[in-house]
């Protein structure tokens, strides 16, 4: 048996998303690890918005929103982010076809370079209009629930691409599996934001449905890279939502 940890689904989810150096015993099972994508967004939520909450004490608050946003992409190595950018490149094909053979390239274009910037810009913007407590709250459902509406395209969108790990992680999770994830997100977010987990849920919800309706009409199949859409479309429209609610609305705790 080689060194390392067990394989366990969560260290698996977190091997999976994160660039945390974690040796595991085996590759993961992605059907046990998927369930646990939320809880690892939930983590990595938590301590983007822990260093968001405690920055904004010390310095502007745009300078704290800014180290939070970079420091979750450290940590994720920007993985969801480029799947944002594939996609967004490969809506600028004509067919189908042309546009699947450029979601393979992993090259950026205009299109993904804009899409992936402007999403940073959004989130920037929108932690920086709260309060460190909002912030944090904001953060860990954002990023939380973002995976959690992969994790529902994962189990209930078809079809799936031939191959890949969009694919691989799609094919191999029952929709038990799917319903326990998302379970899971609603429930962490509800235990940070309270009754705000309601329009978030509403907002992750709708901007799930457009973006898999979108892949599905412009490429015929659900891949990793609109997975990764998926997640940081959801997660800028949640903050966005933070937003509103923090002006005019106190958080429970």
């Amino acid at each position: 048996m080689s060194d390392g940890l067990p394989t366990w689904g969560a260290l698996g989810a977190a091997q999976f998303l994160t660039r945390i150096p974690i040796r595991l015993r085996a590759a993961p099972d992605l059907a046990k690890a998927v369930p646990w994508f939320p809880v690892i967004g939930a983590l990595i939520g938590a301590t983007t918005g822990g260093v968001a909450a405690g920055l904004m004490e010390l310095t502007p608050p745009t300078v704290a929103a800014t180290v939070a946003v970079l420091l979750g992409i450290i940590v994720t190595g920007a993985f969801h982010e480029d799947g944002l950018a594939d996609t967004a490149d490969a809506m600028g094909g004509w067919t189908p076809e042309r546009r699947r053979e450029i979601l393979k390239d992993s090259r950026h274009g205009s299109y993904g370079v804009a899409a992936m910037c402007g999403t940073i810009v959004l989130r920037i913007a929108c932690i920086a209009a709260l309060t460190p407590a909002a912030a944090f709250a904001a953060l860990v459902a954002a990023h939380t629930l973002g995976r959690g509406a992969a994790v529902g395209v994962m189990g209930f969108a078809h079809p799936v691409a031939a191959d890949g790990l969009g694919a691989d992680s799609t094919r191999s999770l029952t929709r038990s599996r799917a319903v326990i994830g998302m379970a899971g997100a609603l429930a962490i977010a509800a235990l940070v934001t309270g009754w705000w987990v309601g329009p978030f849920a509403v907002a992750a919800l709708v901007s799930t449905i457009v973006v898999a309706a979108v892949a599905r009409r412009a490429f015929g199949e659900v891949s990793g890279d609109i997975l990764g859409a998926v997640e940081q479309v959801a997660e800028c429209v949640i903050l966005v939502v933070a937003t509103g609610l923090a002006s005019r609305h106190s958080l429970w705790w």
